[in-house]
């Protein structure tokens, strides 16, 4: 159960949110940066990347998040956001539009044809035109500054399914699980398969409608940016680089010759 909101939204100046004092020596002993080493963690723990500059509202964001329950990783630019997200691999970002060297906008056009986690925009920047570019570059949710941490860990839960495990969506063929929550495609041995945010799109899709023909056109349309190359050799390239990594596993996509593909889904709950 949360408790009371009884105290001021986070990112708030006008008011203190925590004791500055108290809070500041608890973060340098919890701290994680990018720059630091990574402790090896449980399969089935969370862990989040938060890329925020603001010393305050970063540390508020170490102590609340760990509090409820999840791994965190802090970065303060955009730069080591970039390296640590392609680097190792997170259940979903936090991310500050206003970073001291890249924009957030800057990180999620990095991020969008290589990231498969999803990306939450924490933000000052209250635009609607902010708000619909962050969505058409990737983000899957926008919470405006200042805010209450309470909701954020509800966002982050709802994002990720966390409150009931049971009703993950998974597809397990041949030697392959795909987790459609989590966004993570993973061998019999535990090893995963790293899919662009893209690639792994057009398979979810295929999963999600497994035993149907889709044309290029649905794929392309359920499945790639609205700003990105839509066109049929863009599907069939993003296909064909599924099917090779999933190596024999690949083979289970058919290709329905006139109208696009298939995921072929005998024996496939």
């Amino acid at each position: 159960m949360l408790a009371p909101l009884t105290h001021a939204p986070l990112g708030d100046e006008r008011r203190s949110c925590l004791p500055r004092g108290s809070l500041g020596e608890q973060f340098v002993s919890e701290q994680a940066t990018i720059q630091g080493g990574n402790e090896r963690r449980g399969a089935s723990e969370l862990r989040l990347l938060v890329v925020e500059d603001d010393p305050s509202i970063g540390s508020s964001l170490v102590v609340g998040l760990r509090r409820a329950g999840f791994q965190i990783e802090l970065a303060t630019t955009g730069e080591l956001a970039l390296h640590a997200a392609l680097r190792e691999r997170f259940d979903l970002v936090v991310l500050d539009l206003n970073l001291p060297d890249l924009t957030g906008f800057d990180v999620l056009d990095a991020w969008r044809s290589r990231l498969t986690c999803p990306v939450l925009v924490l933000t000052a920047r209250v635009e609607l035109q902010d708000r619909l570019r962050a969505f058409d570059l990737g983000a899957i949710d926008f919470l405006p500054k200042p805010f209450w941490m309470e909701e954020l860990i509800a966002r982050i839960r709802l994002r990720l399914r966390v409150v009931d495990e049971s009703q993950r969506r998974r597809v397990a063929w041949d030697d392959v699980v795909a987790d459609l929550d989590g966004r993570v495609v993973r061998r019999a041995d535990g090893s995963d398969l790293l899919l662009t945010a893209h690639e792994f799109n057009v398979l979810a899709l295929l999963l999600e409608r497994r035993g149907s023909a889709l044309t290029r056109d649905q794929i392309a349309q359920a499945t790639l940016p609205l700003d990105g190359d839509r066109q049929d050799r863009t599907v069939d390239s993003h296909v064909s680089r599924i099917r090779r990594k999933l190596g024999s596993a690949g083979a289970r996509i058919r290709t329905v010759w006139g109208i696009g593909y298939c995921f072929d889904a005998e024996d496939v709950p």
